[in-house]
């Protein structure tokens, strides 16, 4: 009877001859590897809505009374005052901190590469 006949890569591989004659593929990058001057702008993902209660409050109140703004006044009030406060909040944020994900903003990654820009020649 005679042996099962495998693949010569099986047989290679199975005596070691692999290791010999194959080595890792050397890196040949098409450019020279470097950073690019600019990252592309992304729109940063916007956190949850706010002021949803109170505006859902307003908007109730105002189909109760037909659309109608007087007796709903105090929800309109407490809408903006919550809208102020969350806009305040916003403008307050500093841009230098890093976003929910852990990830520097578009805008300040081009800043930082315009500071330092990658060297191209060699010293």
């Amino acid at each position: 009877m005679a042996a099962p006949a495998y693949p010569a890569w099986v047989t290679r591989w199975v005596s070691g001859q692999w290791r010999n004659k194959k080595r890792p593929p050397t890196l040949r990058p098409p450019r020279t590897l470097a950073l690019a001057d600019k990252v592309a702008n992304r729109r940063e993902q916007s956190t949850e809505a706010t002021c949803i209660t109170e505006m859902s409050v307003m908007m109730a109140c105002w189909k109760q009374n037909d659309f109608n703004d007087v007796p709903c006044a105090e929800e309109i009030r407490t809408f903006y005052d919550c809208v102020a406060k969350a806009e305040k909040e916003r403008r307050n944020q500093n841009e230098d901190t890093l976003s929910s994900r852990g990830n520097l903003p578009s805008s300040k990654v081009n800043k930082l590469l315009k500071r330092f820009p990658q060297i191209t020649r060699y010293v």
